[in-house]
């Protein structure tokens, strides 16, 4: 594998090196001239931080301004997404790979540019919608800089080109020791299962109806391409067993698992490559993040019954609401037992941490991760997830639900395997159908716009998707493409508490948190004990303050998710001055008049 540092050094390469300036008699002759020439590629389109995500069911101290939605979201002079560099440097090798005398390396190195065009113009799509399509390369003089957008359909359409030649050409394995951390075949599969489920449901959802393909030849293209990875690629769910800690130590690791991850992003602490996921949680700076109580009240108990079917499942106290839960709550929030890997004391929740109170532990990595005498909370580095296989195994279950397609042995080869990851029942298709989910199909709390005779197995394949995948940069994508924006305009809650009192969150029969009325004197309370001043540290729900949901958001004035416009984002003013022929997307005011 090329290492981190020869990863960082042709950056700087190229940073010093304009392309321009690049002559074809120096560069592009060599398969190592290719390869790190690509190697740019990995590190400025991969999203390295999925975990901090701003969204309806992960919320931080600051909301984002799409969370805010109004005249928070504005036009912006330039910048705003619509960069195209990259594209740039994939058709520059494109152009000249044909200089290279290894023809292996040029059709790898081909396939590999063509895998990462697919990925550059998923991202544009997904954020504005229609956008010019460029595959060569282009001067600051040429004339094809000021084209108009090119339709929705023919990007789709030239994106399945080029993941086609990705996955025809790609090798199946990696280099000695690279993987997962290089683009294979079984890579191009899973982008093409993830772009083609999310163009068929959002074609389904907003009602697109282009000429050309409709929205189930996109779902069939997803579907076929997760059953092919599925029935041949060599990757398998990460499991030892343990279903009460399996899920918690994937994601904690310090090398991405190989068997689950088919693309991953590496990081290394001695070659000063990081992040900071685990500060991020632990930090008060940082985010202050958690997860909110719908989030929380989606986990179906153990047993597979849902939760919310409960009797006075809106008002139990922490302690009682996390019982007999899904495994995979307690290991993605701080819940009664919990300690850092690899030591002992235990941890409530702290609301100087967390805004709601469902404190994440996702991510985490022990304090002496990789061999340090130190606590490193931040310089996290657990390799981050690009694909794994318990994403595709949901891709393929969700393009044949709305498909109408999907069997109870197409469920048993895929979402319930990640089930049985974590020891919960299978999900039943007939039943599922049957009796759909009032919770998750609710104004409230779920998505009423879901319909048709598939209604039930789709609200839980969301639910399980909402679950598997939190933290991992996907729930944004899905209220788009399902028009769930909506979602959006729920309440942002996290825990529930009666009033002022003292409370065991650890159910160890000593209290862990004081809240306190804002007419009376702060408490005295034991080392180590939270308290905190009602309507001031913590804010309640309710009219008097003194009751109801966590809401730390309460007074932040937010304005309804607008459907007209916020589905796209704007193309910034600075581009479409200098190029007329941009139009800009529905309900975006930037000034301009042509």
């Amino acid at each position: 594998m090329t290492s981190l540092a020869a990863l960082t050094a042709c950056d700087s390469l190229l940073d010093l090196t304009p392309q321009s300036n690049i002559s074809e008699t120096d560069y592009f002759h060599t398969a190592s001239d290719l390869q790190l020439f690509s190697n740019s590629f990995y590190s400025d389109l991969l999203d390295k931080t999925p975990y901090d995500d701003k969204h309806d069911l992960y919320l931080q101290q600051i909301l984002s301004d799409e969370m805010i939605g109004g005249s928070k979201r504005t036009v912006p002079a330039s910048g705003g997404g619509w960069t195209w560099t990259t594209l740039r440097k994939i058709n520059t090798l494109l152009a000249n790979i044909d200089n290279c005398e290894n023809e292996e390396a040029v059709v790898k190195y081909t396939a590999l540019s063509r895998f990462f065009r697919a990925f550059f113009y998923f991202e544009k799509v997904k954020r504005f919608g229609d956008v010019p399509w460029y595959d060569v390369e282009l001067n600051s003089s040429d004339e094809n800089l000021y084209k108009p957008r090119d339709s929705r359909e023919y990007i789709m359409t030239r994106m399945l080109e080029d993941v086609d030649y990705a996955i025809a050409n790609l090798p199946s394995d990696t280099e000695e020791n690279s993987a997962p951390f290089r683009i294979t075949k079984w890579a191009a599969m899973a982008l093409k299962a993830q772009f083609c489920l999310y163009e068929g449901t959002f074609r389904k959802y907003h009602n697109l109806n282009l000429e050309g393909k409709n929205y189930t030849y996109y779902l069939e293209q997803s579907a076929a391409a997760a059953k092919k990875l599925m029935d041949e690629s060599p990757y398998k769910l990460y499991s030892t067993g343990n279903p009460e800690s399996d899920y918690l130590n994937l994601f904690a690791a310090e090398d991405a698992n190989p068997d689950e991850y088919i693309l991953a992003i590496k990081f290394d602490y001695g070659v000063q490559v990081y992040h900071n996921a685990t500060a991020h949680t632990l930090v008060s700076t940082q985010g202050r993040p958690g997860l909110s109580r719908k989030l929380i009240c989606s986990y179906l108990m153990k047993d597979g019954s849902r939760f919310t079917d409960r009797e006075g499942w809106q008002t139990m106290s922490f302690l009682e609401e996390i019982q007999e839960r899904d495994p995979r709550l307690y290991q993605t929030i701080r819940t009664p037992g919990y300690h850092r890997i690899g030591e002992t004391r235990e941890l409530a929740p702290d609301f100087s941490l967390s805004v709601t109170g469902y404190q994440p532990i996702k991510y985490v990595q022990e304090p002496t991760a990789a061999g340090g005498n130190v606590d490193r909370n931040n310089f996290s580095t657990a390799d981050m997830p690009v694909y794994r296989l318990a994403e595709v195994y949901l891709n393929y279950a969700e393009a044949k639900a709305e498909l109408g397609t999907l069997t109870q042995a197409d469920l048993d080869n895929s979402l319930n395997l990640i089930r049985r990851r974590v020891d919960m029942p299978d999900l039943n298709l007939q039943a599922a159908n049957a009796n759909p989910d009032p919770y998750l199909s609710s104004e409230e709390y779920g998505y009423p716009n879901v319909t048709g005779s598939n209604k039930g197995v789709i609200l839980e394949i969301r639910r399980e998707r909402a679950i598997e995948l939190t933290q991992e940069g996907l729930r944004w994508d899905d209220l788009m493409r399902w028009r769930a924006g909506y979602c959006l305009n729920q309440e942002l809650y996290g825990m529930y508490f009666p009033g002022p009192g003292e409370y065991d969150l650890t159910n160890d029969g000593v209290t862990d948190v004081v809240l306190y009325a804002p007419t009376e004197e702060k408490p005295t309370a034991a080392k180590g004990v939270q308290v905190y001043k009602l309507g001031e540290d913590v804010i309640l729900s309710g009219e008097d303050g003194l009751s109801g949901y966590v809401y730390y958001h309460k007074e932040v004035e937010r304005t309804p998710f607008n459907a007209e416009r916020d589905y796209f984002y704007p193309i910034p003013i600075n581009e479409r001055s200098l190029n007329p022929a941009l139009t800009q997307n529905p309900g975006w005011n930037d000034g301009l008049d042509f």
